[in-house]
């Protein structure tokens, strides 16, 4: 089994290749996302995040998955229209992706078996699941759906 998320790659909504390893040594929020769902509005709070700690080394990046209430069921053109015109969002999202069951992306296999705490292999349960990775690729805390964003904000600064 890897040992940290630096060892994972994924390719961006846009098509570009977005290697872990190329973020070593600054600290993750890795957050699946969906446009018509009832937290979709965190994505603002995310990109507040992105905009006041991104130049501190926090990298924010967001999965998109359609698993939940196919609450994600446009094209990856789609999708990044949505968030840039309702949300602004410019931290970096990936290509559309399963982070439940067989089809899982390998990388959200690895949060899930590794994050510390009472949900440690337990199946995401909806979107906006975040996951607190450190400077040295290891998760650090799991968040449910209902944790905002702003309030992750002290949790982040500590580690930066």
């Amino acid at each position: 089994m890897t040992d940290t998320v630096h060892s994972f790659s994924i390719t961006t909504l846009d098509g570009r290749p977005l290697a872990f390893a190329d973020h070593a040594g600054k600290v993750l929020l890795l957050v699946n996302t969906a446009s018509r769902c009832g937290y979709t509005p965190q994505y603002k709070g995310l990109e507040a995040l992105w905009q006041a700690l991104g130049p501190k080394g926090l990298v924010v990046v967001g999965f998109p998955c359609n698993q939940f209430g196919a609450q994600e069921p446009g094209s990856a053109t789609e999708i990044a229209s949505f968030c840039e015109k309702n949300y602004g969002v410019s931290f970096p999202l990936t290509e559309k992706i399963d982070v439940n069951g067989p089809a899982a992306h390998p990388l959200w296999k690895h949060l899930i078996d590794t994050a510390p705490g009472p949900e440690q292999g337990k199946p995401i349960g909806w979107n906006f699941a975040k996951f607190l990775v450190g400077k040295d690729g290891r998760v650090v805390e799991r968040f449910g759906s209902g944790a905002t964003p702003e309030s992750l904000a002290p949790k982040i600064e500590a580690l930066l």
